[in-house]
């Protein structure tokens, strides 16, 4: 209020100084004094609106008709020549207002739905997060609430009875006012507590209610929200659905193809141990010592799958749990050489030490299963005559224990897909007996110590895998 009084105060001052120019001046034109007047009430017009428009233009009447048409002094015209030149010169100010008053409304219009239109497409770029209808609904409450600087917004998930707010002041939006809004058949304002409600459906099925705290958006605009909000929910809760029906097609996948890595392997030695038992049981003679070592051997790799089989599952689970302690880094690889030497069959093991290695955080049993993980692996896929290098040396605050071969090597693009489990090389597939899972076994191990494992390796120049542990009494313990 106080700033309409300063603009028609102004607008009355500044007619009354055009005034008081031209008067100055000898023998003004009358046509000059009610042209300038005329510019005048259009610029307040375009300035400021109508209303102050309106008053300058009947001030500028009243003063040109006393000042300069005579008889000067009085309101009274008395020649007809001067009486058209009035009438003409209101009618001009008053639509010459009008005009330029409608010309500034439909401006201020046009921004307005160009406001709206930029606040709806920052609205639009909170639909493009990802598949959780929680956070998208949380997020676009956020940002209802940034965009049209509202002092706070609210919604009422229908499917699941949720609540969700956003805004300092949302406490006037009552858990009632949203679940009216959600059955209303469409968006209305109360003026007077200054809130704007909106029912949120999509196809005719009922989402929720939705509710803004002033300063409000036109009902239209209300409604684009709403509208906005449910294609939001419905896209997010599409893409948690394309997300778990993907999940349960690779989980079958990988049941699928568990399964038939576990068919063949088992086959495998359960034809040798038929084929040993026959023999045994069809000799008149003394029990073959050949067979009983095939069957003993063959056991132990039933075994070793059901081991594996094992770890897997509680790795993918993630009831990997760790039981850390001071582990030396030298005791541990004799360990592991001692526990493999039947499986090496009199390979020759590189061993190298750093001098005066600290001892590493580690779960002893776990981390030793790594090393063997990473041993069996470099001894069943390179010959015999491949020498077998391990390595225990610190380097940037890490322990980091290496097994590296002298073999085939591994060819680049399948070194990222080393670790995967089920993954087994081309040239390997099918010479050599395994499930493809000691890798994987090993890598979830290390990760669980929060480690890392890695390869380095190029054809015909073997490879070395590697595997860190952080020092006893570091980060990670």
């Amino acid at each position: 209020m106080p700033r309409n009084i300063l603009r028609f105060a102004a607008s009355l001052l500044l007619v009354a100084a055009i005034v008081a120019l031209y008067r100055a001046i000898p023998q003004a034109n009358n046509t000059t004094v009610a042209l300038t007047l005329l510019l005048a009430v259009l610029a307040i017009s375009a300035r400021w609106g109508l209303a102050e428009a309106t008053l300058a233009s009947v001030a500028a009447v009243l003063g040109f008709n006393f000042y300069f048409l005579p008889p000067v002094g009085t309101f009274t015209i008395q020649e007809p020549q001067n009486q058209i030149v009035f009438i003409a010169f209101l009618v001009t100010a008053a639509t010459a207002s009008q005009l330029s008053a409608r010309a500034r409304r439909r401006t201020a219009e046009a921004e307005a739905r160009r406001l709206e239109i930029q606040r709806l497409y920052d609205l639009v770029q909170t639909t493009m997060l990802t598949g959780n209808s929680r956070k998208t609904i949380g997020a676009f409450i956020q940002k209802i609430v940034q965009v049209f600087e509202c002092r706070g917004a609210a919604f009422y998930h229908h499917p699941t009875g949720e609540f969700f707010r956003s805004g300092p002041e949302t406490h006037p939006i009552t858990d009632h006012d949203l679940r009216a809004a959600a059955e209303v058949p469409d968006a209305s304002s109360d003026p007077v507590r200054d809130i704007a409600t909106s029912p949120v459906r999509l196809g005719g099925r009922t989402l929720g209610g939705m509710a803004l705290l002033g300063p409000l958006p036109t009902e239209p605009m209300v409604r684009a929200v709403a509208n906005l909000l449910a294609i939001s929910i419905e896209k997010a809760r599409a893409l948690e659905d394309a997300s778990h029906a993907e999940a349960a097609r690779q989980s079958e996948i990988l049941k699928a193809a568990l399964l038939d890595a576990l068919a063949h392997d088992i086959k495998t030695p359960l034809t040798s141990i038929k084929a040993a038992v026959t023999g045994l049981i069809s000799s008149p003679r003394e029990p073959d010592r050949e067979l009983l070592t095939i069957i003993n051997e063959e056991a132990d790799r039933l075994n070793q799958i059901a081991a594996e089989v094992i770890a897997m599952s509680r790795i993918e689970a993630g009831k990997v749990h760790l039981d850390k302690q001071p582990v030396d880094p030298e005791e541990l690889l004799s360990n592991v050489l001692a526990d493999l030497k039947p499986a090496l069959h009199g390979r020759a093991i590189d061993v190298r030490f750093q001098p005066a290695l600290p001892p590493a955080a580690a779960d002893p049993e776990f981390i030793q299963q790594v090393v063997k993980q990473l041993l069996e692996n470099a001894v069943k896929y390179t010959p015999a005559t491949s020498p077998i290098t391990v390595s225990a040396v610190q380097n940037n605050g890490k322990i980091v224990i290496g097994v590296a071969d002298a073999g085939p090597g591994i060819e680049e693009n399948e070194r990222a897909l080393i670790f995967d489990k089920f993954f087994r090389g081309r040239r390997h597939r099918f010479e050599t007996k395994g499930t493809g899972m000691g890798l994987a076994i090993a890598k979830g191990i290390v990760e669980a110590h929060r480690e890392r494992i890695w390869v380095e390796s190029e054809p015909g120049q073997g490879s070395a895998f590697y595997f860190t542990l952080t020092p006893y009494g570091g980060r990670n313990l």
